[in-house]
């Protein structure tokens, strides 16, 4: 499934970039784009205070299996240089995929979010999950507003009052 994932998407501000599923010799890459993501974006992306990935994080989002796991990278310039990946894991069941998006700091507002969550949503949607969902700090307004936006609701996630649970069920 995974070369048929693989394409080029044009944003609604006219942006191109290509997006593929990650490979293993993918990590150096990632490492080198979590460089250029604010700290702001790293706290909302993996819900920490991290300061850096290290190599665990960047194998578990490069080494994957590509079933209940999926991450896709988006380039610019053929494959030089990633400006954003996507990450969906699925539950044990396949009915349920959390996806945690994040936009390297200088290409932010071209609609990259939007594109790589409507290709997501596709995705999922063809895997037979029934629902979408994605963990958000309660801080992170660009992303629920956007996320509400495309259909998906907001609502208390449980026992974490300063996290939301936003989820959009696929038809």
């Amino acid at each position: 499934m995974q070369d048929k994932w693989s394409r080029e998407l044009t944003t609604n501000t006219g942006f191109r970039f290509s997006v593929r599923p990650a490979k293993a010799s993918d990590e150096a890459a990632l490492g080198a784009f979590f460089s250029h993501v604010s700290a702001e974006d790293l706290r909302f992306r993996f819900l920490t205070g991290l300061k850096t990935v290290g190599h665990d994080r960047l194998a578990a989002m490069t080494d994957i299996d590509h079933q209940k796991t999926e991450n896709f990278l988006a380039f610019v310039d053929g494959e030089a240089e990633i400006i954003a990946t996507a990450m969906l894991a699925c539950d044990d069941a396949m009915k349920i995929g959390e996806v945690a998006i994040v936009i390297r700091s200088d290409y932010k507002a071209k609609g990259i979010s939007w594109d790589l969550l409507a290709h997501v949503s596709a995705y999922a949607k063809a895997k037979g999950l029934t629902t979408i969902q994605s963990i958000e700090s309660r801080d992170s307004h660009a992303a629920i507003d956007m996320e509400r936006q495309m259909g998906f609701v907001a609502g208390p996630y449980p026992d974490d009052p300063a996290l939301m649970l936003v989820q959009r069920h696929l038809n």
